[in-house]
């Protein structure tokens, strides 16, 4: 009985890092269109590192600070970027293939929902 315990505490080590590997981790194509606009979109990269926090870039700024956590059946992170006037804070959950976000720039008066899907390259799934 002394493995169990054992076991429980290393699936519990290693749920977030293979959470992260299968999740938002990777290169996505934010589709910023609004309805009266033509297609557009921004990439993403996502890291999501097996201490919690997240790395990588969104609409081609530097992710300066992020976190992530997969509880309650749902795969979030959030992060702030910036686009040199001020911080733009972001938050993502994976919803089966496709991610589904929120950006809010208070400098900009804005909040802005918005989608993403993976990026494909070569029918392989783009991964940083």
């Amino acid at each position: 009985m002394r493995v169990l315990p054992f076991l429980v505490c290393l699936a519990m080590s290693i749920a977030p890092t293979q959470a992260a590997s299968l999740g938002l981790d990777g290169d996505w194509a934010v589709d910023l269109s609004t309805a009266t606009s033509g297609p557009y979109t921004q990439p993403m990269r996502l890291r999501l590192k097996p201490d919690g926090t997240v790395d990588g870039s969104f609409y081609n700024s530097s992710i300066e600070a992020g976190r992530w956590k997969d509880d309650r059946g749902r795969l979030c992170a959030s992060f702030r970027t910036s686009d040199g006037v001020g911080p733009y804070h972001t938050s993502v959950c994976l919803s089966g293939d496709i991610a589904a976000g929120q950006t809010w720039a208070e400098h900009r008066s804005f909040l802005f929902n918005w989608t993403a899907s993976r990026v494909v390259v070569d029918g392989a799934v783009a991964s940083p």
